[in-house]
């Protein structure tokens, strides 16, 4: 039987049961008159409770912050994707997630997904995305959905929930994993002009099967991680986990160039780690600097034979990779740059596959489980050196911070980060807007809302047109 990951569900994981508006929200502090556009953020929030079902697989809610002049307004809706609007028709659970049917599920029910991981903005299109099924394009005022984005037909199959934007040419670069199937070790690999017009679309064998939540761009190549949560369809089919983490695989690092070709890979190799996200990836002359959240062993997933990894060794930490595209290895180095547990890690977007000098992630109470206890913000330089440290009153919880820059023309970490926090003892949310370059002062502003966000994963901000 595989491993209940969750036995002990944290009290802000729950989902919550309703879709709701708040026009006029209280607002402690003051907000900068600069920060006018929305804030959008996704995560799993089941609609049915299926026993058994992964954090992973609940369906997607988005949740808008829109702040204007000074104010601030609230609203969250379902994606209502293929598979929400079954199982609302019928008013039950119809999957048990990674797209399995539950026995009882009518033969009309084919699509699993959820939408729940990220949403972004390119090319005049807002997108719900998870890495299992295409973009689900999203009205951005009402946050109603238009379904399934293709782009003309021009790609197909699982679309990251992690794509890159090229802040000098708007390109968008996105792969998929499982792209020739479920469980299969196929990717595939393209790329939208800054006109949301598909330029590319490829289809390559990685080493083997492994869930892909993020991957590396840097002016010049792309980088594809192949870590050891492995899938397996035999597994699936013995009731065993369809994911698991399967250290004896090793990991497995492909580079490519951005316009190269997929049989020009150059695959490096370390032992077995995990990354689910990458904070930034830059050129230095012949090497690749890639600046990642490392976990010695993988989270949330037992392994193949459903025995639980070890917890001791589940915790992220800010670590740097380098590629020496000119040596004689195929080995690439590993430094970690601070013994601090976090994850979700951010940049200045506008630098997105340079060199960076500021970046910041989500911090976590060492003593409690990874992904239960993410309390506070870190600032590093472009050292990873911190430069600031922020931690939440016991109990608290913290989102993902997103950098929001000043004006177009700012220097780079001039801005404020966004962050959603979680009030334990009011059991409510407040938006918390920090000073960038200064967050253990702690927010300047805090948008309160009168019920909770539920733990999510990932959002971004929308600039006022």
């Amino acid at each position: 039987m595989q491993q209940d990951v969750f036995s002990q569900v944290p009290a802000n994981r729950a989902p919550i049961p309703f879709e709701a508006d708040a026009p006029f929200l209280k607002i402690v502090g003051e907000l900068p008159r600069e920060l006018n556009g929305t804030l959008y953020r996704n995560g799993p929030n089941p609609q049915f409770d299926s026993p058994g079902a992964h954090w992973f697989v609940g369906d997607g809610m988005l949740h808008a912050f829109h702040l204007e002049n000074g104010r601030a307004s609230y609203r969250n809706r379902w994606v209502r994707t293929p598979k929400w609007q079954a199982e609302h028709d019928a008013g039950r659970a119809l999957f048990g997630g990674f797209g399995r049917k539950l026995p009882d599920a009518p033969a009309s029910a084919t699509d699993g997904g959820v939408a729940n991981t990220n949403v972004i903005f390119h090319a005049g299109k807002l997108l719900a995305l998870e890495e299992g099924h295409l973009p689900t394009e999203i009205e951005p005022g009402t946050l109603a959905t238009r379904g399934y984005c293709n782009y003309q037909g021009r790609i197909a199959g699982p679309f990251t929930a992690h794509p890159k934007i090229d802040p000098v040419t708007g390109e968008m670069v996105f792969f998929g994993y499982n792209a020739s199937g479920p469980l299969t070790p196929t990717l595939s690999y393209g790329a939208i002009d800054a006109a949301g017009n598909a330029t590319r679309f490829t289809r390559f064998e990685a080493p083997y099967a492994s869930m892909v939540h993020d991957f590396i761009v840097t002016e010049n190549h792309v980088l594809f991680p192949i870590l050891p949560i492995t899938g397996s369809m035999e597994r699936a089919m013995k009731g065993r986990p369809p994911y698991a983490w399967d250290p004896e695989k090793g990991a497995y690092v492909g580079v490519m160039k951005r316009n190269g070709k997929p049989e020009d890979i150059v695959w490096f190799r370390t032992e077995a780690c995990y990354v689910f996200h990458v904070m930034n990836a830059w050129e230095d002359g012949n090497r690749i600097v890639a600046d990642v959240m490392q976990f010695e062993e993988a989270p949330l997933f037992p392994h193949p034979d459903g025995r639980p990894t070890n917890p001791e060794k589940s915790f992220a930490r800010h670590c740097r990779w380098t590629f020496d595209l000119a040596g004689n290895t195929d080995r690439f180095q590993q430094t970690y740059l601070d013994d601090l547990t976090g994850e979700f890690p951010r940049v200045d977007d506008r630098r997105a596959g340079s060199k960076t000098s500021h970046g910041w992630y989500a911090c976590a109470n060492p003593k409690l489980p990874m992904f239960t206890a993410l309390s506070g913000i870190v600032h590093v330089n472009g050292a990873g050196n911190r430069l600031g440290h922020y931690l939440l009153p016991a109990g608290d919880s913290i989102s993902e911070p997103v950098f929001v820059e000043r004006s177009k023309d700012a220097a780079e970490g001039d801005g404020w980060l966004l962050a959603v926090v979680w009030r334990a003892r009011e059991n409510r949310s407040d938006l918390a807007v920090f000073n960038a370059t200064d967050v253990e002062d702690g927010p300047v502003a805090l948008v309160q809302l009168g019920h909770r966000v539920p733990d999510g994963f990932h959002g971004n901000w929308v600039g006022a047109a």
